[in-house]
């Protein structure tokens, strides 16, 4: 089933820039939670709500700790989770320090895909049928 993402336009109005491009943004009209993905899974299996609300927080634990263990986390049909650390410049090699230099870290994820064989080209599996269509009635926050 082909989803509709909705989005707004927006002008840039950095003055670095100069050119004040007209660009588009993605709509989130509200946010799916834990208890409500658990009840839409509940719907297409055998599952209690409770059974995959349980599952869901323990998959999240069990996320972060292989994640602070310095691993991928692949779930087949969904992803890949991994860390990026955020860092500072040095001069050398030798001058680079953990405490100095770096400065955080994201969590990224990479929605797993398909490779087409002829033209390389890979295609995101969560990605492959969406459809446009300007938002209306948004308000900007």
């Amino acid at each position: 089933m082909a989803g509709i993402i909705q989005y707004v336009t927006y002008q840039d109005n950095r003055k670095e820039v100069g050119t004040h491009k007209y660009y588009g943004r993605a709509v989130h009209t509200t946010t799916i939670g834990t208890e409500q993905l658990a009840d839409r899974i509940q719907r297409s299996c055998t599952l209690k709500v409770s059974d995959i609300v349980a599952c869901l927080k323990e998959l999240s634990e069990v996320i972060k700790d292989e994640l602070g263990n310095s691993n991928r986390v692949r779930i087949d049909g969904l992803g890949t989770f991994y860390v990026n650390v955020k860092s500072t410049g040095a001069e050398s090699e030798e001058e680079f320090t953990a405490n100095d230099n770096i400065t955080g870290f994201r969590v990224k994820f990479l929605p797993e895909g398909k490779k087409d064989t002829a033209s390389g080209k890979i295609t995101r599996n969560w990605l492959e049928d969406l459809k446009v269509q300007k938002a209306t009635g948004f308000v900007k926050a």
